[in-house]
């Protein structure tokens, strides 16, 4: 049975998230229909800029991203705190980027004085566009629905053209969100439509790889703060060089079946969340095989049912095998 979102989403647990949306009907979201030969490759730009467009106005940062043939898988954080910080102006500026607002809310971008009675109204919308600026429903949401409109023009019908939920995952510490990031990275190559990283196009990956030969981080993407410290910046909470060397490293295990070819001591990265390389293997070519619902240590995992008051703690064996 499907849970309820909210029941999903416990941002005193965490704040990251792995997302997942599945074409229906047979659909091609990308890739070459063997059916009637038709190509929808240019439907990839569709979505990487829709999606890094919306990063921008949301109070929600992309970590990881991958376009498959027929589904999406994200990796968000919801940065809740900067849409508490934001004035009321710069919330409505927000959202006027992505729906046309109300009477009120385009009265006041205009300059117009608002009487008692509609700054009522208009405070009352405020916070409800606050809200939704840091929701990752309606961040889903505005994505799918372009991308479905467009797609359905193009083919000339109606009707869905993704499954009616997302599927949505709590990364509840650092090993889940690294063994997550990695394995939406790798998709393409697991799938055989790459053979290394910066080929993979449509990624993060191929992104962060482009912007790091030039010694930079890219802007649309939630950036790398290094190793946890007392002032830890905003941002993931590893080091660059490491993540990137991992991501490398596993999609040459994947690709030549070689498991004893990964060496501890040339994953710093994994020494620090302690995840042996064997189970590492498992998580980042099975993690949606593996786990089905919140992803973290035990401890985490019995924090975040606690919080969402949930009696049943989905993944424990799988979580105690691979994570603990």
């Amino acid at each position: 049975m499907a849970i309820a979102r909210k029941r999903q989403v416990s941002l005193v647990d965490t704040k990251y998230y792995h997302c997942i949306s599945r074409c229906v009907r047979r659909a091609f979201l990308c890739g070459e229909d063997y059916f009637t030969g038709q190509s929808y490759e240019h439907r990839r730009g569709w979505v990487e800029d829709k999606l890094l467009e919306l990063a921008k106005i949301f109070c929600i940062d992309v970590c990881a991203y991958a376009v498959m043939s027929n589904h999406t898988h994200l990796v968000l954080y919801v940065d809740d705190k900067k849409a508490n910080r934001l004035n009321d102006k710069a919330i409505v500026i927000r959202w006027h980027k992505l729906c046309k607002g109300t009477v009120l809310t385009q009265k006041y971008i205009q300059g117009e004085k608002l009487s008692k009675a509609e700054l009522i109204f208009f405070n009352q919308t405020v916070k409800e566009y606050r809200e939704r600026l840091s929701i990752i429903s309606w961040f889903m949401r505005l994505l799918n629905e372009d991308i479905a409109r467009r797609a359905n023009k193009e083919d000339n019908c109606t009707g869905r053209f993704w499954e009616g939920r997302f599927r949505s995952q709590a990364l509840l510490d650092e090993a889940a969100l690294v063994a997550c990031m990695a394995y939406v990275d790798l998709n393409p190559i697991r799938a055989k439509m790459a053979n290394t990283p910066e080929e993979s196009d449509h990624t993060s990956a191929q992104l962060r790889l482009t912007c790091a030969m030039e010694g930079k981080q890219p802007k649309q993407l939630l950036r790398f703060a290094g190793m946890p410290r007392q002032i830890m910046p905003k941002g993931l909470p590893f080091e660059l060089k490491s993540y990137l060397e991992l991501v490398e490293l596993t999609g040459r295990c994947i690709r030549e079946d070689k498991r004893g070819y990964i060496k501890s001591t040339h994953l710093p990265l994994l020494e620090r969340v302690n995840v042996s390389p064997e189970n590492w293997l498992k998580l980042t070519t099975q993690f949606t095989r593996v786990f089905h619902g919140a992803v973290g240590r035990p401890t985490s995992q019995s924090s975040y049912c606690e919080n969402l008051k949930r009696k049943r703690r989905t993944n424990i064996s799988n979580c105690e095998k691979l994570l603990a």
